[in-house]
């Protein structure tokens, strides 16, 4: 039997950066400072420095993060948040955890991201959720500048983006808000949950940091209902030994992609569009093809691991079932196939993915 290909490694990073990781958390277990400690603080510093924003907050989860940032600008019940229909739910989740109502947009058929031209605005709209889908920044341009002339919040949902840039800036500092998961499949990839909000205005810093908090700058005196979402210190170190190699372990990413790409020439496969006005982080290398299925199942008989992301629309979901049609997201929920992909994945291991998709397709 042919040895399986997975979608990820969870565990190469570990092997790679071994001396460091363990030293960072011997560091930290030494100290005896677990919650809101020098790490964090050192990891917000760096991730602010990194991305080019001017504050950062580290919580406890990506969703977390997009709902607080939503809390941060005042969203609440009555409000309409724009977001992209396809996604992954935590986006949408956010929104309905302020008691706003999430407002679904269609997306691009080359790059999946949110279609400016698809926005439905009304005088309810409050916010815009920009979603960097599969490691490519969206239309920031366009949609930046639809929430400057209506005074629209802009949060980016940079969970499968860090690193990525459009123009030249990163995301997750375009926004007033930039949200950002460290789940261990991520780019930057934590050893369990973890996030961060990197935010604009020195004032939603300081909400911030009260929310995360239980609503409290000062022991023992909140001055709202917050809720208990901090970053641990072992997370944080571990996060700022991987953040010196973010730019290389999204390289060795854009290399896979390539190979991926070369190889896959003429193979009938739609392969992932790079709009050209900044890097793809290559978070997902997502293909597309009407025989989407057969494809996938003539993968598992070579052990080679695929997944569909996603497999139906947030305005499809049985928690909204919003009566809209949004066609792109719809086609693409049905042809989407992201194959393995990750730093350490070898060239065999390419070739062999490659060479079961042509002869599928």
């Amino acid at each position: 039997m042919k040895s399986p290909i997975a979608m990820v490694d969870t565990v190469a990073e570990y092997r790679a950066f071994k001396d460091e990781i363990d030293a960072a958390f011997a560091r930290v277990m030494a100290s005896g400072r677990f919650v809101l400690g020098p790490e964090g603080e050192a990891f917000e510093r760096e991730i602010a420095a990194y991305t080019g924003a001017k504050h950062a907050v580290g919580v406890n989860s990506g969703t977390d993060a997009l709902h607080f940032a939503l809390v941060a600008a005042g969203i609440g019940a009555g409000d309409e948040v724009i977001i992209p229909s396809f996604t992954f739910f935590a986006t949408g989740e956010a929104v309905s955890y302020t008691g706003a109502t999430p407002v679904f947009a269609d997306v691009d058929p080359g790059t999946f991201n949110l279609d400016p031209k698809s926005l439905p605005l009304t005088k309810k709209t409050k916010a815009v959720i920009v979603v960097h889908l599969f490691g490519q920044c969206a239309d920031l341009e366009a949609i930046a500048r639809i929430c400057k002339d209506r005074k629209l919040v802009l949060v980016e949902d940079v969970a499968q983006a860090l690193g990525a840039d459009y123009d030249g800036v990163k995301a997750g500092s375009w926004g007033d808000f930039g949200c950002f998961s460290f789940y261990p499949t991520k780019n930057l990839a934590a050893a369990g949950d973890a996030g961060l909000v990197t935010a604009k205005d020195r004032k939603h810093d300081e909400i911030l940091r009260m929310l995360r908090h239980h609503g409290s700058r000062q022991t023992y005196l909140h001055e709202r209902v917050g809720w208990n979402s901090r970053l641990d210190e072992l997370q944080a170190a571990l996060l700022r030994v991987k953040l010196r190699r973010l730019d290389e372990l999204n390289s060795a990413r854009r290399k896979v992609a390539a190979r991926y790409r070369e190889n896959l020439k003429g193979s009938g496969l739609d392969l992932p569009v790079e709009h050209g006005r900044g890097t793809h982080v290559y978070h997902q290398f997502t293909i597309q093809s009407a025989k989407r299925d057969a494809i996938r199942e003539a993968l598992a008989k070579e052990s080679i691991a695929s997944s569909i992301f996603y497999p139906l629309p947030l305005h499809r979901q049985p928690a909204y079932g919003a009566d809209v049609s949004l066609p792109v997201s719809e086609k693409v929920a049905k042809t989407v196939l992201s194959l393995p992909i990750h730093p350490y994945l070898e060239t065999g291991a390419i070739d062999r993915v490659c060479a079961a998709l042509k002869a599928a397709a």
